[in-house]
C-alpha cells in the first residue's frame, strides 16, 4: 500500500501534540514583566519539548522520502512511535508545572528513550520490508550497527533517567544535549536521494 495515508496522518498526529502543548501554557493574570517569571519553568520545558518534536518530524519527513510503500508491521512501527510521541505534552507539562521535579523529569526521560526506541524500530521495519537493494538501505542499512549517534542518544536518555534524582539540571542537560545531536536531519538519506535523482 502507498506510504500517503501514514505520512498524513503521522503529519496530522504531530500538529495536533504540539497545539496541546501551547495550549498548556497559561497566561499570567497580570500585566507586567514580573507577572511572566513563574511561568519560566513551563516555557522551559514546552520549548525543549518543541525542539524535540519538530526533530522527530523533520527526520520521520526524510526517513519517508526514501520509502515507496508499507506494510501492516510498518504501520504498526508507525502508530508506536506516535503513541510515545503522543505523551510528550502530559510530561511536559507535569514537569514545567512542577519546575523540573526529580520523579517528573525522570519519567520525561522515559518518554524520550522510548520514542527514540521506537524510531529504530521503525527504521528497521522499513529496511526489512524494503530490501538490501532499496533506496533506504543504501542510505541506512550499512550503516544502521555502527550509527554511533544513536546509540550515544539511547545512553544519553538511559542515564538522565536516574540522574534526575540526583540533580534534574543534569537530566536537562542531557535531554538537550541529544535534541542539539538530531537538529540537522540525517544527512545520509538526502545524499542517497540526491545521487539517484529523486
Amino acid at each position: 500500500m502507498g506510504k500517503g495515508r501514514m505520512e498524513a496522518f503521522s503529519d496530522g498526529v504531530i500538529a495536533v501534540i504540539i497545539t496541546i502543548m501551547v495550549l498548556e501554557l497559561r497566561a499570567p493574570h497580570g500585566y507586567g514583566l514580573a507577572d511572566l517569571r513563574p511561568l519560566f519553568p513551563a516555557f522551559l520545558s514546552y520549548a525543549m519539548s518543541f525542539v524535540f518534536i519538530a526533530i522527530y518530524w523533520n527526520n520521520h519527513h526524510h526517513l519517508l522520502q526514501a520509502v515507496k510503500h508499507v506494510n501492516g508491521p510498518i504501520l504498526w512501527a508507525n502508530a508506536n512511535l506516535l503513541f510515545w510521541l503522543s505523551l510528550v505534552p502530559f510530561v511536559t507539562s507535569w514537569m514545567g508545572e512542577n519546575h523540573f521535579k526529580p520523579v517528573p523529569t525522570s519519567l520525561y526521560g522515559v518518554v524520550l528513550l522510548c520514542s527514540g526506541l521506537s524510531f529504530t524500530l521503525l527504521v528497521r521495519v522499513l529496511i526489512k520490508h524494503h530490501g538490501p537493494d532499496s533506496d533506504l538501505a543504501a542510505a541506512l542499512g550499512a550503516e544502521l550497527r555502527s550509527d554511533r549517534k544513536a546509540y550515544l542518544s539511547v545512553l544519553l536518555y538511559a542515564a538522565a533517567i536516574p540522574a534526575a534524582f540526583v540533580s534534574p539540571w543534569i537530566s536537562g542537560c542531557m535531554y538537550v544535549t541529544v535534541s542539539i545531536m538530531w537538529l540537522i536531519p540525517d544527512r545520509r538519506i538526502e545524499r542517497v536521494m540526491g545521487i539517484k535523482g529523486h
